[in-house]
């Protein structure tokens, strides 16, 4: 029995901590049917985040790659900036199915304890981050040009606010700019939960909740349209880094989840629709890479269409990675791909301006490239090995200390 309503839907199911991703889901003949079922048919899919889904975490991997290989400026790659917006269709997505499943299993989502839980995930890497660069800025923090002090970028920085000071002010942050992005999605993170509650709570129909976030959708991304100005020289303009077109890849992967928490979205996806959009999404999305050229920020459609669009393709390839086993999804989950997402994605994120700048000149030619990226990785993975693996068994310590205390008590 399905429902348009965003309430608690009577489904057993389990759901992974902290940043769960989607497994597959069942795998379903062309009719729909399974042999051994007298009814003829096969349980539908079950609901997102039941089970975690490498094949998410190896597409971290690739858009964090895309990334770091822009910020090299190594060629095919100008079109990088692709990378950010999968990440924020993949928060929105992932953050939104977190919100549902919680409230199906427990008729409730306790927001204080989601904000907590972001915040011990992302903030103690950001801590450590800035405080290595603020003992570096005399060599690095100049990277890209800064307009504050290094007290100044930090404090920017550690209150997510770089994408205010970017879009509306037209500053940046030197070797801290890049935390623009992170300051995106703990906005998000801030606003969409209780926005969804709220609208959980007022039992509204999911098809208005999905027709509101594609009206959102559509006006941010002609707002991003009009507002452009062209910047000076090959710099990035600022509504790149404004709210207004950064809420629409998040709305796109929220709106995915949306879609996927309906059990009738699911069994169709869960067919030969998930195949066609894993390969198409896969497809379009290299596509757009490949073809983005160096001048990309001097175009207005670049932001009003080419990003959007791009968020609606990382959709399209999400949906099919989560719903169908595929080859791509099999590639996608190969241990040491998706390890590296999983575990070191975000730090190399944090990490990777901070080598290019101290670095980065005595990179020359195709193999010191190549050397500088070794170097990227070696240093992201000592930083998420010497700060987030603490942090994360810390959290499991108190997290079952809390457990064994309330047992105790009962």
């Amino acid at each position: 029995m399905t429902t348009d309503v965003l309430s608690p839907e009577r489904i057993r199911t389990t759901t992974a901590p902290g940043n769960a991703t989607t497994a597959p889901g069942h795998a379903t003949t062309a009719r729909g049917r399974t042999d051994g079922d007298p009814t003829g048919r096969m349980p539908p899919p079950p609901p997102p985040l039941t089970h975690r889904a490498p094949a998410l975490d190896g597409l971290r991997t690739l858009a964090i790659l895309a990334v770091i290989l822009y910020h090299l400026h190594v060629p095919q790659f100008e079109g990088g900036f692709i990378g950010v917006t999968v990440f924020f269709v993949l928060s929105g997505f992932l953050i939104t199915t977190l919100l549902l499943g919680e409230r199906r299993r427990t008729g409730r989502v306790r927001l204080g304890s989601f904000w907590l839980k972001r915040l011990l995930r992302l903030y103690p890497a950001l801590l450590v981050f800035v405080a290595v660069g603020l003992l570096l800025w005399n060599w690095v923090g100049d990277y890209k040009g800064a307009s504050f002090s290094a007290g100044e970028a930090g404090v920017i920085a550690l209150t997510y606010t770089g994408n205010l000071f970017r879009a509306f002010w037209d500053t940046t942050q030197g070797v801290f700019a890049h935390t623009w992005s992170l300051s995106m999605e703990e906005q998000f993170y801030l606003v969409w939960p209780p926005v969804l509650v709220l609208l959980a709570t007022l039992r509204t129909r999911r098809r208005w909740l999905l027709a509101g976030l594609g009206v959102l959708v559509v006006g941010a991304s002609a707002a991003s349209w009009a507002s452009y100005r062209t910047p000076s020289g090959g710099a990035t303009p600022d509504v790149y880094f404004s709210p207004v077109l950064g809420v629409v890849p998040l709305a796109i992967g929220c709106a995915l989840a949306l879609l996927l928490d309906d059990e009738r979205v699911r069994v169709r996806a869960a067919g030969i629709a998930g195949c066609v959009a894993t390969w198409l999404g896969l497809g379009l999305l290299v596509g757009v890479l490949l073809w983005i050229d160096d001048d990309w920020t001097q175009h207005a459609w670049t932001f009003g269409v080419v990003l959007p669009v791009t968020g609606l393709i990382s959709a399209v390839l999400i949906g099919g990675l989560v719903s169908v086993r595929s080859p791509v999804a099999t590639a996608l989950s190969w241990t040491p791909v998706a390890w590296f997402g999983r575990r070191v994605s975000y730090s190399a994120y944090l990490w990777h301006p901070l080598v290019i700048a101290l670095l980065g000149t005595f990179a020359i030619g195709a193999w010191g490239t190549v050397g500088l990226i070794g170097v990227v990785l070696l240093v992201s993975i000592g930083a998420a090995y010497a700060v987030e693996v603490p942090v994360e068994r810390l959290r499991h310590r108190l997290r079952s200390s809390s457990a064994a205390g309330r047992g105790s008590a009962a």
